[in-house]
């Protein structure tokens, strides 16, 4: 049995702190590095909460890019896939190609960005 706090919950206890008892107490420089630990730690959060699920899409969608790769990581897919679009064997006139692009960078916006403007854009599409 696991009972102890997961580390989503330790890092928003700290973020709690940060923003509620710390920030308020503080000026100036202070106040502003204090306003970047909370985003920074809103950030940590965001990426706990989705890192597997995004991971598994990523790689889900490398496979069906590269299929005689199967059975590599998904780091190791992004090395492929990096060689080929480096000789020029996927191009930007790929379909598949561009989804993939498209889908990581929304997916890592969502982590990073999540206010960013092109987000909401890039999500009607």
């Amino acid at each position: 049995m696991h009972n102890q706090p997961s580390v989503s919950e330790l890092v928003q206890a700290v973020k709690n702190f940060v923003d509620h008892s710390a920030m308020p107490e503080l000026e100036g420089r202070a106040a502003f590095h204090a306003r970047v630990a909370s985003n920074v730690l809103a950030t940590i959060l965001r990426d706990l909460d989705s890192r597997e699920a995004n991971d598994a899409a990523e790689y889900e969608r490398l496979i069906a890019l590269l299929p005689d790769s199967e059975g590599k990581s998904r780091e190791a897919l992004n090395e492929v896939l990096r060689d080929r679009i480096r000789a020029g064997e996927l191009t930007i006139q790929s379909d598949a190609l561009m989804d993939h692009l498209k889908k990581t960078a929304i997916a890592q916006l969502k982590v990073d960005q999540p206010k960013y403007s092109g987000l909401a854009t890039a999500l009607e599409d």
